[in-house]
């Protein structure tokens, strides 16, 4: 794992610009071999959801519980810190507040103490026709306005199509879809729900939900890495 080539000045910008940022080649090859091998283990997870049964799409995913897999938890709490100062910032600018907390313990403990206990990381995994609707990962009270998803498979060489996408909500103009273009061991950081946007009449809120493209073939599996509890 490289959370060395972290440039933040540049994700934070990409961030503010379009509500998601490429982090660069953060997993190696053993890393994603390690991660998507843990699917199929029976412990260290606390829930299964086959997409299908809920109107999510298809496909599957699981839950870790606690305690997470040290690269999972690395992950989480490497992560948190900077995004916390661009949370801050994002929600200065809508609301005026500073609301998010330096360190990953003080969220959680927040998310705890509002019943919030439940673990959110994940592994997702898209077999051929299956796909992900557009969606929010909210989970409670307490949500934290960033997210992390690291690719554990190749495009175009372990499966075909599975393109992550993001809408972007608008005022007064249509949704505009982005394509995100992840490669192997690259992670998405993106907004959870919304991110400020600075507009000819102020700064507005821009809603955003992500989702997956229907997998052509082969097998797509992802890391989700979210830093608030669900009740």
């Amino acid at each position: 794992m490289n959370l060395g080539v972290l440039d933040w000045k540049r994700i934070a910008s990409d961030l503010d610009a379009r509500g998601w940022a490429l982090t660069g080649p953060v997993l190696d090859a053993d890393d994603c071999a390690a991660l998507a091998e843990l699917y199929e283990q029976e412990a260290g997870f606390r829930s299964r959801v086959v997409m299908a049964r809920h109107g999510f799409g298809q496909g599957e995913y699981r839950y870790f519980s606690y305690p997470l897999p040290d690269a999972v938890q690395t992950l989480r709490e490497t992560l948190y810190p900077p995004l916390a100062w661009v949370a801050n910032r994002w929600t200065q600018r809508l609301v005026g507040d500073r609301i998010f907390p330096d360190t990953l313990d003080e969220m959680l403990g927040r998310c705890h103490a509002a019943g919030q206990q439940r673990p959110t990381p994940l592994l997702l995994k898209y077999g051929p026709g299956d796909y992900n609707c557009l969606h929010q990962d909210l989970y409670g009270e307490h949500v934290f306005p960033l997210q992390a998803a690291f690719l554990l498979d190749e495009p175009g060489v372990d499966f075909e199509g599975g393109e992550f996408v993001l809408v972007e909500q608008r005022p007064r103009q249509q949704s505009a879809p982005q394509v995100v273009p992840l490669t192997k061991g690259q992670g998405v950081i993106f907004a959870v729900r919304e991110r400020p946007h600075a507009g000819v009449r102020g700064v507005h809120r821009r809603v955003l939900r992500h989702g997956v493209s229907e997998v052509r073939s082969g097998r797509r599996r992802v890391l989700g890495v979210i830093f608030h509890d669900a009740s």
